[in-house]
């Protein structure tokens, strides 16, 4: 599993949420949701200022952001990637969950 961020979704977290340099955005899986890749469950995030707690999945440093998925929400990802996107026409952060090959 890979976790890619965007430039043009680093910008959004900036602009929109005011994520500062030095914060995490931590993706994680919520229930009762809608997502192209398991059915019942969709993805969030949360932001922090302080260090990661727990073990870390996948993480990827950019611009002065961490984003990182915890090993316990790895499952919703089986074969697949994550790639994190802004959508222009929505005007807020999209999610693309590509096979692994």
């Amino acid at each position: 599993m890979k976790l890619e961020v965007t430039d043009k979704a680093i910008q959004w977290f900036k602009e929109e949420v005011l994520v500062e340099e030095g914060s995490a955005v931590r993706f994680y899986v919520k229930i009762y949701g809608s997502s192209p890749i398991r059915e019942g469950y969709a993805l969030a995030f949360e932001v922090h200022d302080e260090a990661i707690d727990g073990p870390v999945g996948e993480k990827v440093e950019k611009s002065g952001l961490t984003f990182y998925i915890k090993e316990d929400d790895l499952w919703f990802f089986e074969g697949h990637n994550l790639v994190v996107d802004y959508d222009q026409k929505m005007e807020e952060v999209a999610y693309r969950y590509p096979e692994i090959k």
